[in-house]
């Protein structure tokens, strides 16, 4: 298993990631990396990074409020050693079972969980085959504890709305050029018609087709291409009499940070351990991003981010206020049963 359970979501009191799939944990790592650059281009002073530069004045506005930008020919490709969890994946789910008929949805669903007060049916990673294009819940195995961690397919079809930034990092860089271009599975993994379900304008995200937002924000579909290469450990690359079994040690790096990760901390630490925080886990990146707020020396932000919880900074604070209707809208319209996966926000940067 590797997502937090609900019951201990607010233990983790920011120390411990939520969701750590490869999808995940890879743009939880791109956006620390990001982060860093404009860190390293405001110490430099120069006007521009390999891939970040510096906004000019006219660029600038209430709804447009970021110093930085990814350069516009930069280009955003993701590669997937395996079919992202969920509804990209459910046709070769089925294709891997003895009894690939597709399983009937109970009148009244059995597997429903509370969310503010609310309760809702969140189908189980690999549940009820015939509900394609529906949003799902981690894990895959129906005995594991439950969660409101939602199936990789569903986090990246989002990504396409609001862009690969999070919302740290969205106080930073404009997302008008933050959108993943490509996306990338071996032939193996790749199912036209449910990635074409999944994320394109063709499936479940056509109610959004061409939206835009304010902000530099809109529905920007990445394309699923596919290669003939196998990552080299993938659970194709066993031999016939062995069988292959999952790790739980996760690997992070970018140019500037290596960690190994075990239960959502540092291997070696306790996981509720606040030694074992990860460099991309919430309250490490939210204080890197401010870090960055204070270097530029921009007052209106510095204001937001360090007074209040980090509940506040997301849902309350004018600089984030685009990003979260476009959030709102895409969940609501295209993704209908997304569920917030809340309990874990009072902590505050003076907390750290």
């Amino acid at each position: 298993m590797k997502c937090l359970p609900r019951s201990k979501v607010p233990l983790a009191n920011g120390f411990v990631l939520h969701d750590w799939h490869a999808e995940v944990l890879a743009i939880r790592s791109f956006n620390r990396f990001l982060i860093q650059e404009c860190r390293d281009l405001v110490a430099s002073s120069r006007p521009s990074s390999t891939f970040i530069r510096r906004r000019s004045e006219h660029e600038i506005s209430d709804a447009d409020h970021q110093p930085f930008a990814i350069k516009g020919d930069t280009r955003i490709h993701m590669y997937c050693s395996e079919a992202p969890c969920g509804d990209a994946s459910m046709e070769l789910t089925m294709a891997a079972q003895e009894d690939s008929t597709p399983w009937s949805v109970p009148l009244t669903p059995s597997d429903s969980l509370s969310a503010g007060g609310a309760t809702e049916s969140l189908l189980h990673g690999r549940g009820y085959f015939s509900e394609l294009g529906a949003v799902r819940r981690k894990p895959a195995r129906p005995d594991a504890p439950p969660t409101f961690s939602k199936s990789c397919s569903d986090k990246l079809a989002l990504k396409q709305c609001t862009s690969i930034l999070s919302s740290a990092t969205s106080l930073l860089i404009c997302p008008q050029n933050a959108y993943i271009h490509t996306l990338i599975l071996p032939v193996s993994q790749h199912s036209a018609g449910a990635c074409n379900r999944a994320f394109s304008p063709a499936g479940r995200m056509k109610v959004i087709d061409d939206k835009k937002w304010r902000g530099g924000y809109g529905f920007r579909p990445f394309a699923v291409r596919t290669t003939s290469r196998e990552f080299r450990f993938s659970r194709r690359s066993a031999m016939a009499n062995k069988k292959l079994a999952a790790s739980n040690i996760s690997a992070v790096w970018t140019p500037a940070l290596q960690e190994t990760l075990i239960g959502g901390v540092l291997q070696g630490r306790k996981q509720f351990d606040p030694r074992g925080a990860s460099q991309i886990c919430r309250r490490q990146m939210w204080r890197a991003a401010v870090d960055v707020v204070a270097l530029c020396g921009l007052a209106g932000l510095e204001g937001v981010t360090v007074n209040g919880s980090y509940g506040i900074f997301k849902e309350r604070s004018d600089f984030l206020k685009e990003r979260r209707v476009v959030k709102s809208e895409a969940t609501a319209e295209a993704l209908s049963r997304w569920i917030r996966n809340c309990g874990d926000d009072r902590f505050q940067l003076k907390d750290i």
